[in-house]
């Protein structure tokens, strides 16, 4: 029971400290997510260190790759995350219920699920809102949120996209499990037929690289170009996320250089509903990390 005791009263696990453990977690980058919080690093910093102090234990290990989660933040995020979304379901029930309308772009790199996540969140919270959703390549999003045709839309790129940071991605050549691709042969690649940094990423990687490649399959749909790489025919780039049982990631060994990691943020109108935009903001955190 003394043991117990001060473990209470050394810590007050609060909503705050939680919030910013679990954006560290996934911006995975203290700067990522002082500007998600909207507070400087040195404070993060001192919350975390309070968070873990009081836990008696730490929650990340600082790598070259960024704050990765130890066995113990690993299990406190596990909880942590749940626990918020309960949090901020229960502060909607003593709340006036949203109306109104609000437009959002998202990126079709997103798995069905994701989408089906953020979407189901955001309905079950606000069923009074109407939503109405674009989903393509984002490299058109920040104009469209410029000019007001979206309130809000989340964008990837390379390097720093500004808005609120969802944190990076890492970026792996994909192809059929099985395969191999001997020094020295060119390389066929199935590649994204649009305006966009996933178009042009492969390719110039390849080439900085001195390693020849041709175009073996273009597509506008990431769903075709999966197909297209679980078939055997080309090899691409996908985010590791997306990889799945039939497919598997060549790296150094297997002849192909470093990627960089892509990066995810929030991009909002300075015209839109506010209040709209900030239960969409959660309902897409709520969505990605569930």
């Amino acid at each position: 029971m003394i043991i117990v005791m001060n473990i209470f009263e050394r810590l007050t696990l609060d909503t705050d400290l939680l919030q910013t453990f679990v954006a560290i977690a996934e911006c995975k980058n203290l700067t990522l997510a002082a500007s998600r919080l909207g507070r400087t690093q040195s404070a993060i910093s001192v919350q975390l260190k309070k968070l873990e102090t009081g836990l008696g234990a730490a929650l990340f290990v600082r790598t070259a790759r960024g704050m990765i989660l130890t066995p113990s933040g690993e299990t406190l995020l596990t909880h942590a995350r749940p626990l918020l979304s309960e949090i901020r379901h229960v502060a909607q029930l003593f709340k006036q219920p949203l109306t109104g309308s609000i437009r959002v772009g998202l990126p079709d790199d997103f798995d069905d699920i994701v989408l089906e996540r953020i979407l189901s969140e955001f309905a079950r919270a606000h069923p009074n809102v109407q939503v109405l959703v674009q989903s393509g390549c984002t490299a058109r999003y920040p104009t469209a949120i410029k000019s007001g045709v979206l309130d809000i839309a989340v964008c990837s790129g390379i390097g720093d996209l500004g808005g609120i940071p969802l944190g990076s991605q890492t970026v792996v050549w994909a192809g059929r499990k099985g395969q191999h691709w001997p020094s020295g042969e060119t390389i066929p690649l199935a590649i994204l037929d649009r305006e966009c940094f996933w178009r042009d990423l492969p390719m110039k990687t390849l080439d900085e690289a001195g390693i020849k490649h041709r175009a073996a399959f273009q597509s506008s749909s990431f769903a075709s170009l999966q197909a297209a790489l679980r078939s055997g025919v080309a090899v691409g780039i996908l985010q590791e996320q997306s990889l799945t049982e039939e497919l598997r990631a060549f790296t150094k060994a297997d002849g192909f250089p470093d990627l960089p990691n892509t990066r995810r943020a929030i991009l909002t109108s300075e015209h839109a509903p506010k209040d709209l935009v900030a239960a969409m903001t959660d309902a897409i955190r709520a969505g990605l990390n569930a």
